[in-house]
């Protein structure tokens, strides 16, 4: 019997730290999407601008993270971060006291950047898999969102 409940243990152990590890290791990954682009990053940057507003989407603001770093001092290849908004989505989080919270969260983002291989790529939050940890309103106004970001994407992204 101690020899049943000592193996028992230690496979309750041993499940333990294996799901632990493969948190720790697949959840970065899984939280955000990545797609390489067609096109160059001033092309790439372009188009996600017209699909944007074409899309009856908004682009509150960009952000020019090369030229931020470099006005501090560094140098890095370019990177520019869109935040989009679509109000009559965003209501439904913003007008909803229990679900406030998630504006930690909006405007959804787009990041564009190259890397060294002079390709340009995309990552954006991985909006349905976020949504499925969620409150079921947040759930359908997440997965709307991520839906229509891939629509905003899907002109650019490299199939």
């Amino acid at each position: 019997m101690k020899k049943v409940t000592t193996m028992f243990i230690t496979g309750i152990i041993t499940g333990i730290i294996i799901s632990f590890a493969a948190v720790v290791l697949l959840a970065p990954k899984m939280m955000f999407t990545v797609s390489e682009s067609q096109y160059d990053f001033a092309k790439t940057k372009a188009l996600i601008e017209k699909q944007t507003a074409e899309n009856n989407w908004s682009m509150p603001h960009q952000y020019d993270l090369q030229a931020t770093m470099s006005k501090n001092g560094f140098s890095v290849k370019p990177v520019t971060v869109f935040s989009i908004c679509k109000p009559d989505i965003a209501v439904r989080i913003l007008d909803n006291d229990p679900n406030r919270h998630i504006s930690a969260m909006m405007p959804c983002r787009i990041a564009i950047y190259e890397k060294a291989d002079g390709k340009t790529y995309i990552a954006r939050m991985n909006a349905g898999l976020m949504s499925k940890l969620l409150g079921s309103e947040v759930k359908a106004v997440m997965g709307e969102a991520g839906e229509d970001s891939e629509k905003i994407l899907a002109p650019v992204i490299k199939k």
